[in-house]
C-alpha cells in the first residue's frame, strides 16, 4: 500500500521551526509499518527537514490564485505521476473535496483542531460530506469529536468511520528521573492571551518574588501579540528545537498550560505529564485529556492559578506523588498511537489483507463487446481471447457484453442504453461480489457508477484495457485520448497497445500489453502448407454493418496501391478495399489459411509496439509476418522470428526474396509463430492484468 500524506500548507516539517501536525506525523510515520511505502508532502522555506521520504512542493505562483489552491493543485500533479493507493489530509478539510473529485481515492482526514472553525467543515453539509467521501477520520480528542458531530444526525457508518488517536510521545519508566528535578516552573507555547500567556506572566512574576530558590522557564514566541514579564529569575528563551523542549521538561517540576481557547488536545501537557512534571492544565476542549495525574483548574483566572501553583511548591510529597504517577500511568506512546494508526490504514483500505497471490482464483467480472447480436460473425476478437485466458488460469469469469447490452436496453426514457447497461454492471457487482473488474473499450460504462460500487466494495479492483492507436499521428487521436481517460482515477490499472512512455500525454498506472493470440482461435500453421497466395491484407471497414463502407479511404490503401504497383509479380489477396467486401468469422480463418506471408499495415504513423490486433492473427496462425522497423518490434523478435522493413522499397525487396525463398519463410514464419504463442498468448497476457492489478511480481517477455 502505497500512502501519501499532505500536510497543511507552510506546515514546516523541519525541526528548525516544527508545528504539533508535524511531530505528529515525524513520529507515527518514522515507525509506522508502512514507512517504507509513505511519502510526506509539505511546502517549507527550511532547509533541514526531518528524515523521512518527503517531498517539499515548490509553488510558483500564480496571478489572483489562492496558495492554497496552487498547493493543491501541485500536489494532485505529483500524486498523477506518482499514484498513492491511500491519501492522508492532515487538519485541512478544505483540501478533500478537490482531491476527492480530481482523483476519487480513498481519503483519511486527520483533525487536530476544532472542525467548526476550519474552512471546509463548518457547516453541517460541509462534514456530512466528508463523512461520505472519506474513508475514515481520524481526530485527536473525544472532544474534537463531539464538535465534527455537533448537531448531525449521524448514522452508524458515519461513526464507524471516526477514530479518536491522540498525540503522542515516547513513554519513559524510569520514575528515578523525578530526583534530578529542579525548582522550574516551565510554559511551552504561543505567547499570547489565548494561550493564557497573560496570566501566566502576571503569576509567575508574583511566584518568583515570593519563592526565591524556584526559577520560571518560557519558551515559544508570538509576532502578533507583544506581552512581556520580566524577573531575574524568569528565563523566556524564545523558539528551540522540540528534543530540547523534552530535555526541560525532564527537569522541570511543575508544567502550566492556561489556555483560554477550546484546546483540541494540548500537546504540552501531554509531554509535560510523560517527562513527570506535577501539570496544570485549564479545563478547556480537549486538555483534561492529556493528562492522567494532574491539576484541572475549576476556573481559569490568576487567582486560581497562583493558588494552585503555591500548592505545589508547598507540598512537596503531594507534588512528588503526582509526577510519579504521570510518569507511571502514562499511556499515549508513540508505538501505541502509530499502531493505531496503522490498524486504521488496515480497515480502510481492506483489500490489502486480501490474500491475493499467485495461485489465487479470483470472481472476475469481465465487460467488453463480445458481439452476441452479430450471430458469431465478430467472435475473433480481443475480449474473446482475453476471456479464455482467464478461464484456462482457473478463475471464475462472469462475462457481461457492454453493447449487446445497450442495444437490449434502449427505451423512449433511456434511448442510448446506457442507463440500463450500468445499473445491470452496478447490480452484478454488488451481487457476484468480484474481486476484479475488467472493462475494454467499454465506453458507455460510467466514471460515476465505478467510483460508487468501488466504495461499496472495499476489495474491488477494477482495470481498463484498450486497443486503438494513441498517437497525436495517428487515427482519432482526441477521441480515442479522451476515452481513455474519462475513466482514468476509478481504474487501478490500464493497459494498451503502444508503449505509454512513448505517448505525448500520461496514462497514470498503465503498462503495455501485446495483442494476444489463443490457441483455440489461432490455430493454423501455415508454415506447414502450400497455400495459393504469396501476401494476405485485409482492412475491417464497417465492422458492425459488415459490408464495405463506400468512399471510405485510409492512407493503407494508398500503401497498397503503391505496394502492388511495385511487386506486380507478387499474389495478393486483399480485403476491404478494391470493392472486395471485408471478411469476418469463419470466413477470415479460410482466407488466411490460404496465404503465405502477411503484412501487418496498422492506421497512423508507427510508433513504439503499437499494432492492430491483426498481428495476432498472422503471427499465431504461422503466416510470416512483415512490419515497419520504426514499431521496434525487434525488441521483441529477431529476422529469424519476423520480417522488418524500413520503406516501401525495402518491403518489395523482402517480399520477392521470400516469395523465391519457401525454405527461409517456412522456417521464419515457424519461429514467430512458436514465440508469439509461448510468449504472447492469452493465458500470459491475462496473468499479466491480474498481477499488475494486484502488485503481484512479474516476470514477462516485454516487459
Amino acid at each position: 500500500m502505497k500512502i501519501s500524506i499532505l500536510l497543511p500548507y507552510k506546515e514546516n516539517f523541519s525541526p528548525e521551526y516544527a508545528g504539533a501536525v508535524s511531530l505528529f506525523v515525524k513520529d507515527t510515520t518514522k515507525i509506522s509499518t508502512y514507512k517504507k511505502r509513505i511519502t510526506v508532502y509539505g511546502n517549507t522555506d527550511y532547509k533541514r527537514r526531518y528524515n523521512i521520504n518527503y517531498k517539499n512542493l515548490n509553488l510558483k505562483k500564480k496571478f489572483l490564485n489562492s496558495t492554497s489552491k496552487i498547493y493543491i493543485s501541485e500536489f494532485l500533479n505529483n500524486e498523477i505521476k506518482y499514484p498513492s493507493d491511500l491519501i492522508e489530509v492532515h487538519n485541512r478539510p478544505a483540501y478533500v473535496k478537490p482531491i476527492y473529485e480530481k482523483l476519487k481515492k480513498n481519503i483519511i482526514l486527520y483533525y487536530h483542531n476544532d472542525p467548526l472553525s476550519m474552512s471546509g467543515s463548518q457547516s453541517v453539509n460541509e462534514r456530512k460530506y466528508l463523512l461520505n467521501k472519506c474513508k475514515s477520520i481520524i481526530v485527536i480528542s473525544e472532544w474534537i469529536k463531539k464538535r465534527l458531530l455537533k448537531d448531525l444526525d449521524a448514522n452508524d457508518d458515519h461513526l464507524q468511520k471516526i477514530f479518536v488517536i491522540p498525540h503522542s510521545t515516547n513513554k519513559i519508566n524510569n520514575t528515578n528521573l523525578i530526583k534530578r528535578k529542579k525548582n522550574y516552573i516551565i510554559f511551552v507555547g504561543k505567547l499570547n492571551s489565548q494561550k493564557g500567556y497573560d496570566i501566566f506572566g502576571n503569576v509567575i512574576v508574583k511566584i518568583l518574588k515570593k519563592n526565591k530558590n524556584w526559577r520560571g522557564i518560557v519558551i515559544g514566541d508570538e509576532e502578533r501579540e507583544k506581552l512581556v514579564f520580566k524577573h531575574p529569575s524568569l528565563n523566556v528563551m524564545g523558539f528551540i528545537e522540540h528534543n530540547k523542549v523534552i530535555k526541560l521538561f525532564e527537569k522541570s517540576s511543575i508544567a502550566v498550560v492556561p489556555s483560554r481557547w477550546e484546546e483540541p488536545l494540548g500537546r504540552t501537557g501531554l509531554e509535560a505529564s510523560s517527562r513527570g512534571c506535577a501539570t496544570i492544565v485549564s479545563n478547556r476542549g480537549g486538555l483534561p485529556e492529556t493528562v492522567t495525574d494532574g491539576i484541572i483548574l475549576k476556573k481559569l483566572d490568576e487567582k486560581e492559578l497562583y493558588k494552585n501553583i503555591q500548592f505545589l511548591i508547598n507540598n512537596k510529597n503531594y507534588r512528588t506523588n503526582l509526577q510519579r504517577r504521570s510518569i507511571i500511568n502514562f499511556k499515549l506512546d508513540h508505538k501505541l498511537i502509530a499502531e493505531k494508526i496503522d490498524n486504521v490504514r488496515k480497515k480502510t483500505f481492506k483489500y490489502f489483507i486480501f490474500n491475493i497471490n499467485k495461485n489465487s482464483k479470483l470472481k472476475i467480472v469481465h465487460v467488453t463487446n463480445f458481439n452476441f447480436r452479430y450471430h458469431g460473425r465478430l467472435h475473433f476478437n480481443t475480449g474473446t481471447r482475453l476471456n479464455n485466458g482467464l478461464i484456462r488460469l482457473g478463475h471464475n469469469v462472469l462475462s457481461l457484453s457492454d453493447r449487446d447490452l445497450v442495444s437490449l436496453g434502449k427505451t423512449l426514457t433511456d434511448y442510448t442504453g446506457s442507463k440500463y447497461l450500468n445499473e445491470l454492471v452496478s447490480k452484478t457487482i454488488n451481487n457476484f461480489k468480484p474481486d476484479l473488474l475488467i472493462i475494454g473499450h467499454a465506453d458507455r460504462i460510467d466514471k460515476n457508477m465505478l467510483s460508487d460500487v468501488k466504495n461499496t466494495n472495499k476489495n474491488l479492483r477494477i482495470s481498463q484495457w484498450f486497443l486503438d492507436p494513441l498517437s497525436r499521428r495517428g487515427p482519432d487521436y482526441h477521441k480515442n485520448k479522451e476515452r481513455i481517460l474519462d475513466k482514468i482515477n476509478c481504474v487501478d490499472t490500464t493497459f494498451v497497445t503502444t508503449d505509454p512512455k512513448s505517448l505525448d500525454f500520461e496514462i497514470k498506472n498503465s503498462f503495455y500489453m501485446p495483442n494476444p493470440c489463443d490457441k483455440s482461435l489461432d490455430n493454423l500453421t501455415n508454415f506447414n502448407e502450400k497455400p495459393e497466395f504469396d501476401i494476405f491484407y485485409a482492412i475491417s471497414h464497417g465492422v458492425h454493418r459488415g459490408t464495405l463502407r463506400k468512399g471510405k479511404i485510409d492512407e493503407r490503401e494508398i500503401f497498397i496501391n503503391k505496394l502492388m504497383r511495385k511487386s506486380k509479380n507478387i499474389n495478393y489477396d486483399i480485403y476491404g478495399m478494391f470493392n472486395r467486401q471485408p471478411i469476418w468469422g469463419d470466413e477470415f480463418i479460410k482466407k488466411i489459411s490460404h496465404s503465405k506471408m502477411g503484412l501487418n499495415l496498422s492506421r497512423g504513423e508507427p510508433i513504439k509496439y503499437y499494432s492492430s490486433d491483426r498481428i495476432a492473427q498472422l503471427m499465431g496462425n504461422g503466416l510470416l509476418t512483415f512490419i515497419d522497423k520504426r514499431t521496434q518490434y525487434n525488441n521483441f523478435f529477431n529476422n529469424n522470428e519476423m520480417i522488418f522493413y524500413n520503406n516501401i522499397d525495402d518491403l518489395v525487396e523482402k517480399i520477392n526474396k521470400y516469395k523465391n525463398d519457401t525454405k527461409s519463410l517456412k522456417r521464419i514464419a515457424k519461429n514467430g509463430h512458436k514465440k508469439y504463442h509461448k510468449f504472447f498468448n492469452s493465458n500470459i497476457v491475462a496473468k499479466f492484468i491480474i498481477d499488475k492489478t494486484f502488485g503481484l511480481k512479474t516476470n514477462t517477455f516485454w516487459e
